[in-house]
Protein backbone atom coordinates (compact mmCIF):
# COMPACT_ATOMS: atom_id res chain seq x y z
CA UNK A 1 0.00 0.00 0.00
CA UNK A 2 1.38 3.34 -0.53
CA UNK A 3 2.48 5.15 2.14
CA UNK A 4 -0.33 8.61 2.47
CA UNK A 5 1.05 12.21 1.57
CA UNK A 6 1.50 14.24 4.40
CA UNK A 7 -0.65 17.41 3.97
CA UNK A 8 1.50 20.60 3.77
CA UNK A 9 1.24 23.37 6.21
CA UNK A 10 2.39 27.10 5.29
CA UNK A 11 4.77 28.27 8.30
CA UNK A 12 4.14 31.07 9.82
CA UNK A 13 7.10 32.90 8.24
CA UNK A 14 5.27 31.85 4.37
CA UNK A 15 2.04 33.68 6.34
CA UNK A 16 3.05 36.56 7.11
CA UNK A 17 4.85 37.46 3.93
CA UNK A 18 1.73 36.37 1.87
CA UNK A 19 0.08 39.31 4.49
CA UNK A 20 2.49 41.46 3.68
CA UNK A 21 2.25 40.95 -0.15
CA UNK A 22 -1.78 40.79 -0.21
CA UNK A 23 -1.59 44.37 1.40
CA UNK A 24 1.02 46.17 -0.92
CA UNK A 25 -2.06 44.71 -3.62
CA UNK A 26 -4.40 46.74 -1.75
CA UNK A 27 -2.08 49.81 -1.45
CA UNK A 28 -1.76 49.70 -5.34
CA UNK A 29 -5.78 49.46 -5.94
CA UNK A 30 -6.43 52.32 -3.79
CA UNK A 31 -3.89 54.95 -5.03
CA UNK A 32 -4.76 57.90 -5.21
CA UNK A 33 -7.48 58.08 -2.89
CA UNK A 34 -7.88 61.26 -0.90
CA UNK A 35 -8.16 60.91 3.42
CA UNK A 36 -7.52 63.50 5.70
CA UNK A 37 -4.28 63.23 8.03
CA UNK A 38 -5.34 63.12 11.37
CA UNK A 39 -2.33 65.02 12.62
CA UNK A 40 -2.12 67.33 10.06
CA UNK A 41 -5.52 67.55 9.27
CA UNK A 42 -4.30 67.89 5.45
CA UNK A 43 -6.24 66.15 2.71
CA UNK A 44 -3.45 63.49 1.68
CA UNK A 45 -3.92 60.94 -0.90
CA UNK A 46 -2.96 56.83 -0.54
CA UNK A 47 0.11 55.85 -2.18
CA UNK A 48 1.00 52.36 -3.55
CA UNK A 49 3.80 50.68 -1.79
CA UNK A 50 7.01 50.23 -3.95
CA UNK A 51 9.18 47.70 -4.45
CA UNK A 52 11.66 49.26 -2.12
CA UNK A 53 8.85 50.04 0.53
CA UNK A 54 7.74 46.30 0.40
CA UNK A 55 11.38 44.94 0.30
CA UNK A 56 12.12 47.24 3.76
CA UNK A 57 9.06 46.23 5.06
CA UNK A 58 10.88 43.88 7.30
CA UNK A 59 13.59 45.61 8.18
CA UNK A 60 11.26 48.76 8.95
CA UNK A 61 9.21 46.20 10.86
CA UNK A 62 11.94 45.08 13.02
CA UNK A 63 12.89 48.95 13.49
CA UNK A 64 9.47 49.58 14.34
CA UNK A 65 9.32 46.67 17.14
CA UNK A 66 12.45 47.51 18.52
CA UNK A 67 11.61 47.73 22.16
CA UNK A 68 9.09 44.64 21.71
CA UNK A 69 12.28 42.43 20.38
CA UNK A 70 14.83 43.70 22.62
CA UNK A 71 12.76 42.93 26.25
CA UNK A 72 12.01 39.26 24.19
CA UNK A 73 15.73 39.24 23.94
CA UNK A 74 16.33 39.52 27.25
CA UNK A 75 13.36 37.30 28.85
CA UNK A 76 15.09 34.33 26.67
CA UNK A 77 18.32 35.35 28.80
CA UNK A 78 15.98 35.12 31.94
CA UNK A 79 14.65 31.96 30.63
CA UNK A 80 17.37 29.52 29.67
CA UNK A 81 19.37 31.15 33.04
CA UNK A 82 16.18 29.88 35.04
CA UNK A 83 15.96 26.59 33.01
CA UNK A 84 19.51 25.95 34.15
CA UNK A 85 19.07 25.79 37.75
CA UNK A 86 16.06 23.11 37.29
CA UNK A 87 14.01 25.13 39.85
CA UNK A 88 11.17 25.67 37.22
CA UNK A 89 10.80 21.99 35.95
CA UNK A 90 11.19 20.87 39.79
CA UNK A 91 8.03 23.62 40.71
CA UNK A 92 6.09 22.86 38.09
CA UNK A 93 6.33 19.14 38.71
CA UNK A 94 5.46 19.86 42.59
CA UNK A 95 2.36 21.93 41.58
CA UNK A 96 1.13 19.59 39.69
CA UNK A 97 1.49 16.75 41.78
CA UNK A 98 -0.07 19.10 44.87
CA UNK A 99 -3.30 20.10 42.52
CA UNK A 100 -3.78 16.01 41.48
CA UNK A 101 -7.24 16.37 40.76
CA UNK A 102 -8.19 20.54 40.93
CA UNK A 103 -6.20 21.38 37.72
CA UNK A 104 -9.25 22.68 35.67
CA UNK A 105 -9.21 24.79 38.44
CA UNK A 106 -5.99 26.18 38.09
CA UNK A 107 -7.06 26.90 34.36
CA UNK A 108 -10.21 29.46 35.70
CA UNK A 109 -8.08 31.40 38.43
CA UNK A 110 -4.77 31.81 35.59
CA UNK A 111 -7.13 32.88 32.76
CA UNK A 112 -8.82 35.45 35.65
CA UNK A 113 -5.72 36.60 36.33
CA UNK A 114 -4.62 37.30 32.86
CA UNK A 115 -7.91 38.81 31.82
CA UNK A 116 -7.96 41.32 34.81
CA UNK A 117 -4.97 41.99 33.15
CA UNK A 118 -5.55 42.63 30.04
CA UNK A 119 -8.61 45.25 30.60
CA UNK A 120 -6.78 46.90 33.15
CA UNK A 121 -3.37 47.80 31.10
CA UNK A 122 -3.77 45.65 27.72
CA UNK A 123 -1.63 43.48 28.73
CA UNK A 124 -0.48 41.57 25.43
CA UNK A 125 3.08 41.48 24.80
CA UNK A 126 3.86 41.01 28.09
CA UNK A 127 2.37 37.55 28.35
CA UNK A 128 5.24 36.42 25.51
CA UNK A 129 7.17 34.66 28.69
CA UNK A 130 4.05 33.06 30.05
CA UNK A 131 3.36 30.70 27.12
CA UNK A 132 5.98 28.31 27.37
CA UNK A 133 5.68 28.27 31.39
CA UNK A 134 2.30 27.59 30.87
CA UNK A 135 2.51 24.97 27.94
CA UNK A 136 4.87 23.25 30.08
CA UNK A 137 2.90 23.19 33.17
CA UNK A 138 -0.34 21.99 32.03
CA UNK A 139 1.75 19.43 29.38
CA UNK A 140 3.02 18.30 33.06
CA UNK A 141 -0.55 18.11 34.43
CA UNK A 142 -1.69 15.66 31.79
CA UNK A 143 -3.22 17.69 29.58
CA UNK A 144 -0.90 19.84 26.41
CA UNK A 145 0.06 22.91 25.31
CA UNK A 146 -2.46 24.22 23.64
CA UNK A 147 -4.47 24.39 27.19
CA UNK A 148 -1.62 26.56 28.42
CA UNK A 149 -1.30 29.05 24.99
CA UNK A 150 -5.15 29.36 25.48
CA UNK A 151 -4.94 29.81 29.24
CA UNK A 152 -2.60 32.91 27.91
CA UNK A 153 -3.82 34.31 24.91
CA UNK A 154 -7.52 33.85 25.56
CA UNK A 155 -7.37 34.61 29.60
CA UNK A 156 -5.27 38.39 28.49
CA UNK A 157 -7.29 38.52 25.43
CA UNK A 158 -10.47 38.09 27.27
CA UNK A 159 -9.79 41.16 29.17
CA UNK A 160 -8.68 43.24 26.22
CA UNK A 161 -11.59 42.51 23.88
CA UNK A 162 -13.44 44.13 27.35
CA UNK A 163 -11.01 46.81 28.11
CA UNK A 164 -12.36 48.89 30.87
CA UNK A 165 -9.30 51.22 32.16
CA UNK A 166 -6.75 50.24 29.78
CA UNK A 167 -4.96 53.22 28.09
CA UNK A 168 -3.78 51.80 24.94
CA UNK A 169 -7.40 51.03 24.30
CA UNK A 170 -10.09 52.73 25.98
CA UNK A 171 -8.26 55.54 27.07
CA UNK A 172 -6.87 56.24 23.52
CA UNK A 173 -10.90 56.62 21.91
CA UNK A 174 -11.53 58.23 24.79
CA UNK A 175 -8.69 60.78 24.30
CA UNK A 176 -8.97 61.21 20.53
CA UNK A 177 -13.05 61.91 21.29
CA UNK A 178 -12.19 64.26 23.23
CA UNK A 179 -9.70 65.83 20.97
CA UNK A 180 -12.44 66.59 18.01
CA UNK A 181 -14.87 67.93 20.96
CA UNK A 182 -17.07 64.89 21.90
CA UNK A 183 -17.48 63.98 25.35
CA UNK A 184 -17.71 60.30 26.88
CA UNK A 185 -19.80 58.81 30.08
CA UNK A 186 -17.15 56.72 31.33
CA UNK A 187 -19.52 55.17 33.26
CA UNK A 188 -21.53 53.51 30.89
CA UNK A 189 -18.25 52.96 29.20
CA UNK A 190 -17.32 51.06 31.89
CA UNK A 191 -20.07 48.75 32.80
CA UNK A 192 -20.20 48.31 29.24
CA UNK A 193 -16.45 46.81 28.91
CA UNK A 194 -17.05 44.42 32.19
CA UNK A 195 -19.88 42.90 30.52
CA UNK A 196 -17.67 42.32 27.63
CA UNK A 197 -14.85 41.42 29.32
CA UNK A 198 -16.59 38.80 31.78
CA UNK A 199 -19.08 37.42 28.35
CA UNK A 200 -15.76 36.62 26.80
CA UNK A 201 -13.94 35.43 29.65
CA UNK A 202 -16.66 32.35 30.65
CA UNK A 203 -17.32 31.75 27.15
CA UNK A 204 -13.37 30.92 27.02
CA UNK A 205 -12.67 29.15 30.08
CA UNK A 206 -15.68 26.95 29.57
CA UNK A 207 -14.24 26.46 26.18
CA UNK A 208 -10.69 25.39 27.61
CA UNK A 209 -11.38 23.30 30.01
CA UNK A 210 -13.67 21.20 28.09
CA UNK A 211 -11.02 20.44 25.65
CA UNK A 212 -8.67 19.94 28.92
CA UNK A 213 -10.50 17.53 29.89
CA UNK A 214 -10.76 15.51 26.64
CA UNK A 215 -7.03 15.35 26.60
CA UNK A 216 -7.21 14.60 30.50
CA UNK A 217 -9.35 11.71 29.29
CA UNK A 218 -7.16 10.59 26.98
CA UNK A 219 -9.31 11.24 23.81
CA UNK A 220 -6.96 12.69 21.56
CA UNK A 221 -5.23 16.43 21.00
CA UNK A 222 -5.43 18.84 18.53
CA UNK A 223 -1.52 18.54 18.50
CA UNK A 224 0.19 15.36 16.55
CA UNK A 225 2.28 13.04 18.35
CA UNK A 226 5.31 15.13 15.92
CA UNK A 227 4.47 18.16 17.45
CA UNK A 228 4.10 16.98 21.19
CA UNK A 229 7.25 15.71 21.32
CA UNK A 230 9.01 18.33 19.64
CA UNK A 231 7.28 20.42 22.63
CA UNK A 232 8.67 18.33 25.11
CA UNK A 233 11.75 18.71 23.77
CA UNK A 234 11.86 22.59 23.88
CA UNK A 235 10.31 22.59 27.22
CA UNK A 236 13.36 21.00 28.64
CA UNK A 237 11.66 18.54 30.69
CA UNK A 238 9.44 15.39 31.24
CA UNK A 239 6.00 15.55 31.14
CA UNK A 240 5.72 12.45 33.77
CA UNK A 241 6.00 13.16 37.81
CA UNK A 242 8.10 11.58 39.98
CA UNK A 243 6.58 11.25 43.14
CA UNK A 244 10.12 11.72 45.13
CA UNK A 245 10.21 15.45 43.54
CA UNK A 246 11.34 17.57 46.07
CA UNK A 247 12.55 21.45 46.11
CA UNK A 248 15.85 22.38 47.40
CA UNK A 249 16.70 24.82 49.47
CA UNK A 250 18.38 26.86 46.49
CA UNK A 251 15.46 26.24 43.86
CA UNK A 252 12.82 27.65 46.16
CA UNK A 253 14.74 30.95 46.31
CA UNK A 254 15.22 30.76 42.59
CA UNK A 255 11.32 30.51 42.47
CA UNK A 256 10.54 33.16 44.80
CA UNK A 257 13.02 35.49 42.93
CA UNK A 258 11.27 34.15 39.64
CA UNK A 259 7.85 35.45 40.37
CA UNK A 260 8.93 38.46 42.00
CA UNK A 261 10.39 38.86 38.58
CA UNK A 262 6.80 38.89 37.10
CA UNK A 263 4.91 40.76 39.90
CA UNK A 264 7.53 43.90 39.70
CA UNK A 265 7.12 43.84 35.68
CA UNK A 266 3.27 44.03 36.00
CA UNK A 267 3.70 46.57 38.62
CA UNK A 268 5.38 48.98 36.33
CA UNK A 269 3.19 48.44 33.50
CA UNK A 270 0.26 49.66 35.39
CA UNK A 271 -1.01 53.06 34.99
CA UNK A 272 -1.39 53.95 38.10
CA UNK A 273 -1.07 57.68 37.18
CA UNK A 274 -4.09 57.42 35.52
CA UNK A 275 -5.80 55.23 38.42
CA UNK A 276 -5.08 57.54 41.02
CA UNK A 277 -2.54 60.11 41.17
CA UNK A 278 -1.40 59.34 44.99
CA UNK A 279 -0.58 55.84 44.69
CA UNK A 280 1.48 56.82 41.69
CA UNK A 281 3.64 59.43 43.49
CA UNK A 282 4.14 56.63 46.40
CA UNK A 283 5.97 54.87 43.50
CA UNK A 284 8.46 57.50 42.91
CA UNK A 285 11.40 55.78 44.74
CA UNK A 286 11.44 52.75 42.19
CA UNK A 287 12.79 54.92 39.50
CA UNK A 288 16.03 53.82 40.74
CA UNK A 289 15.86 50.22 38.84
CA UNK A 290 15.56 51.96 35.46
CA UNK A 291 14.91 55.84 35.54
CA UNK A 292 10.95 55.62 35.13
CA UNK A 293 8.96 54.49 38.38
CA UNK A 294 5.84 52.02 38.54
CA UNK A 295 3.45 53.57 35.81
CA UNK A 296 5.46 54.52 33.18
CA UNK A 297 7.42 51.11 32.74
CA UNK A 298 7.92 50.52 28.98
CA UNK A 299 9.55 47.45 27.24
CA UNK A 300 13.11 48.89 27.58
CA UNK A 301 12.57 48.99 31.48
CA UNK A 302 10.90 45.63 31.46
CA UNK A 303 13.68 44.21 29.53
CA UNK A 304 16.94 45.85 31.97
CA UNK A 305 14.39 44.37 34.76
CA UNK A 306 14.86 40.71 33.05
CA UNK A 307 18.28 40.70 32.31
CA UNK A 308 18.91 41.60 35.67
CA UNK A 309 17.46 39.03 37.63
CA UNK A 310 18.20 36.28 34.92
CA UNK A 311 21.74 36.97 35.97
CA UNK A 312 20.37 37.22 39.79
CA UNK A 313 19.06 33.92 38.93
CA UNK A 314 22.05 32.49 37.68
CA UNK A 315 24.41 33.51 40.36
CA UNK A 316 22.17 32.17 43.05
CA UNK A 317 21.11 28.81 41.49
CA UNK A 318 23.28 27.40 38.66
CA UNK A 319 26.19 25.19 40.15
CA UNK A 320 28.69 25.29 36.74
CA UNK A 321 29.32 29.21 36.90
CA UNK A 322 31.79 28.35 34.21
CA UNK A 323 28.97 27.99 31.65
CA UNK A 324 27.00 30.74 32.86
CA UNK A 325 27.77 32.79 29.43
CA UNK A 326 26.80 29.78 27.10
CA UNK A 327 23.66 29.91 29.15
CA UNK A 328 23.34 33.74 28.14
CA UNK A 329 24.00 33.29 24.37
CA UNK A 330 21.76 30.06 24.38
CA UNK A 331 18.87 32.67 25.38
CA UNK A 332 19.36 35.42 22.94
CA UNK A 333 19.64 32.42 20.08
CA UNK A 334 16.48 30.55 21.23
CA UNK A 335 14.63 34.12 20.63
CA UNK A 336 15.75 34.92 16.96
CA UNK A 337 13.24 32.90 15.33
CA UNK A 338 10.31 34.37 17.54
CA UNK A 339 11.69 37.83 17.18
CA UNK A 340 11.92 37.56 13.67
CA UNK A 341 8.18 36.46 13.11
CA UNK A 342 7.53 39.80 15.45
CA UNK A 343 9.34 42.13 13.17
CA UNK A 344 7.44 40.22 9.78
CA UNK A 345 4.28 41.12 11.38
CA UNK A 346 5.18 44.28 12.04
CA UNK A 347 6.42 45.13 8.56
CA UNK A 348 2.91 44.71 7.36
CA UNK A 349 1.61 47.78 9.68
CA UNK A 350 4.81 49.88 8.33
CA UNK A 351 3.44 49.46 4.76
CA UNK A 352 -0.20 50.39 6.02
CA UNK A 353 1.18 53.54 7.92
CA UNK A 354 3.88 54.75 4.66
CA UNK A 355 1.19 53.97 2.03
CA UNK A 356 -2.28 56.10 4.27
CA UNK A 357 -4.37 53.14 3.71
CA UNK A 358 -5.00 52.06 7.04
CA UNK A 359 -6.66 56.19 7.81
CA UNK A 360 -8.22 56.30 4.09
CA UNK A 361 -9.73 52.80 5.01
CA UNK A 362 -11.27 54.28 8.43
CA UNK A 363 -12.80 57.11 6.74
CA UNK A 364 -13.99 55.88 3.75
CA UNK A 365 -15.95 52.92 5.68
CA UNK A 366 -17.29 55.28 8.48
CA UNK A 367 -18.44 58.43 5.67
CA UNK A 368 -20.29 55.41 3.77
CA UNK A 369 -22.00 53.80 6.40
CA UNK A 370 -23.05 57.61 7.98
CA UNK A 371 -24.71 58.73 4.71
CA UNK A 372 -26.58 55.57 4.66
CA UNK A 373 -29.71 56.46 6.88
CA UNK A 374 -29.48 53.37 8.70
CA UNK A 375 -30.69 52.77 12.29
CA UNK A 376 -28.92 52.77 15.36
CA UNK A 377 -28.65 49.34 16.05
CA UNK A 378 -28.23 48.16 12.22
CA UNK A 379 -25.29 51.09 12.25
CA UNK A 380 -24.07 49.30 14.88
CA UNK A 381 -24.17 46.22 14.03
CA UNK A 382 -22.12 47.07 10.96
CA UNK A 383 -19.64 48.79 12.88
CA UNK A 384 -18.61 46.32 14.49
CA UNK A 385 -18.25 44.44 11.46
CA UNK A 386 -16.25 47.06 9.64
CA UNK A 387 -13.66 47.25 12.42
CA UNK A 388 -13.18 43.76 12.50
CA UNK A 389 -11.85 44.31 9.15
CA UNK A 390 -9.49 47.36 9.67
CA UNK A 391 -8.73 45.58 12.46
CA UNK A 392 -6.69 42.88 10.46
CA UNK A 393 -4.71 46.09 8.97
CA UNK A 394 -4.28 47.81 11.76
CA UNK A 395 -3.92 45.28 14.63
CA UNK A 396 -2.87 48.09 17.08
CA UNK A 397 -5.57 49.38 19.81
CA UNK A 398 -4.20 53.05 20.06
CA UNK A 399 -3.53 52.77 16.93
CA UNK A 400 -7.25 51.95 15.35
CA UNK A 401 -8.44 54.31 18.10
CA UNK A 402 -6.42 56.97 16.77
CA UNK A 403 -7.65 56.65 13.54
CA UNK A 404 -11.44 55.64 14.08
CA UNK A 405 -12.75 57.63 17.03
CA UNK A 406 -12.00 61.47 15.38
CA UNK A 407 -14.01 60.13 12.73
CA UNK A 408 -16.54 57.89 14.57
CA UNK A 409 -17.80 59.88 17.88
CA UNK A 410 -18.66 63.25 15.82
CA UNK A 411 -20.62 60.94 13.71
CA UNK A 412 -23.01 58.71 16.34
CA UNK A 413 -22.64 62.34 18.30
CA UNK A 414 -24.57 64.09 15.68
CA UNK A 415 -27.13 61.07 15.11
CA UNK A 416 -27.85 61.18 18.82
CA UNK A 417 -26.36 57.77 19.58
CA UNK A 418 -24.60 56.35 21.98
CA UNK A 419 -20.66 57.66 21.83
CA UNK A 420 -20.08 55.28 24.74
CA UNK A 421 -20.64 52.05 22.49
CA UNK A 422 -18.94 53.43 19.66
CA UNK A 423 -15.96 53.25 21.43
CA UNK A 424 -16.45 49.70 23.18
CA UNK A 425 -17.18 48.91 19.28
CA UNK A 426 -13.63 50.24 18.06
CA UNK A 427 -11.98 48.15 21.24
CA UNK A 428 -14.19 45.17 21.15
CA UNK A 429 -13.32 44.41 17.60
CA UNK A 430 -9.56 45.19 18.15
CA UNK A 431 -9.85 42.65 20.87
CA UNK A 432 -11.50 40.23 19.05
CA UNK A 433 -9.33 40.27 16.13
CA UNK A 434 -6.46 40.45 18.06
CA UNK A 435 -6.98 36.87 19.79
CA UNK A 436 -5.81 35.20 16.41
CA UNK A 437 -4.66 37.82 13.48
CA UNK A 438 -1.16 36.65 12.11
CA UNK A 439 -0.23 40.71 11.91
CA UNK A 440 -0.22 40.66 15.95
CA UNK A 441 3.50 40.56 16.94
CA UNK A 442 3.08 38.92 20.51
CA UNK A 443 0.14 36.12 19.02
CA UNK A 444 2.91 34.78 16.82
CA UNK A 445 5.85 35.14 18.94
CA UNK A 446 4.02 33.62 22.06
CA UNK A 447 3.13 30.82 20.18
CA UNK A 448 6.08 29.80 18.57
CA UNK A 449 7.93 30.07 21.58
CA UNK A 450 5.18 27.44 22.98
CA UNK A 451 6.19 25.61 19.40
CA UNK A 452 2.04 26.11 18.61
CA UNK A 453 1.29 26.45 14.47
CA UNK A 454 -0.55 29.54 14.28
CA UNK A 455 -2.90 27.83 11.56
CA UNK A 456 -3.34 24.63 14.40
CA UNK A 457 -4.51 27.43 16.80
CA UNK A 458 -6.96 29.47 14.35
CA UNK A 459 -8.24 25.71 13.58
CA UNK A 460 -8.45 24.55 17.34
CA UNK A 461 -10.33 28.03 18.17
CA UNK A 462 -12.47 29.15 15.46
CA UNK A 463 -15.78 27.69 16.92
CA UNK A 464 -14.93 29.49 20.15
CA UNK A 465 -14.11 32.94 17.95
CA UNK A 466 -16.82 32.45 15.90
CA UNK A 467 -19.04 32.21 19.62
CA UNK A 468 -17.27 35.06 20.76
CA UNK A 469 -17.63 37.18 17.92
CA UNK A 470 -21.51 36.88 17.44
CA UNK A 471 -21.96 37.19 21.87
CA UNK A 472 -19.92 40.55 21.47
CA UNK A 473 -21.88 41.71 18.42
CA UNK A 474 -25.50 40.84 20.64
CA UNK A 475 -23.72 42.71 23.11
CA UNK A 476 -23.19 45.64 21.63
CA UNK A 477 -26.24 46.06 19.13
CA UNK A 478 -28.04 46.23 22.24
CA UNK A 479 -26.42 48.73 23.85
CA UNK A 480 -26.21 50.61 20.64
CA UNK A 481 -30.15 50.47 20.40
CA UNK A 482 -30.66 50.79 24.57
CA UNK A 483 -28.34 54.09 24.76
CA UNK A 484 -29.55 55.87 21.83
Amino acid sequence: MAEKKKRRSLSTFAILLAVLLAVSLVTWLASGQTYTNTETGEAAQVVGASVSDILMAPIAGWHDAGDVIGFVFCLGVFLSLLNATGALETGIHVLVKKLHGKELVLIWVLMFLFSIGGTTYGMGEETVGFYILLAATMMAAGFDPMVGAATVLLGAGSGVLGSTINPFATGAAVDAAAAVGVGVNMGILYVEGIILWLVAYLLSALFVTRYAKKVKAGKGSILTSRQLTACKEAYGGADEIDDNVRLTGRQKVVLILFALSFAVMILGFIPWEDLNEGIFNAFGWSGFLTGNPFGWWWFDDAATWFLLMGIIIGLVGIDDKSRFMTHVVNGFADMISVNLVIALARATTVIMSITGLGTWLVEASITALSSSGLPAGIFGSLDYLLHIGLSFLVPSSSGLAALSAPIVSPIVAGMGWSVETSIMINVAANGFVNLFTPTCGFIMGGLALARIPWETWVKWSAKLLAVIAVAVGVVLTVAMLILS
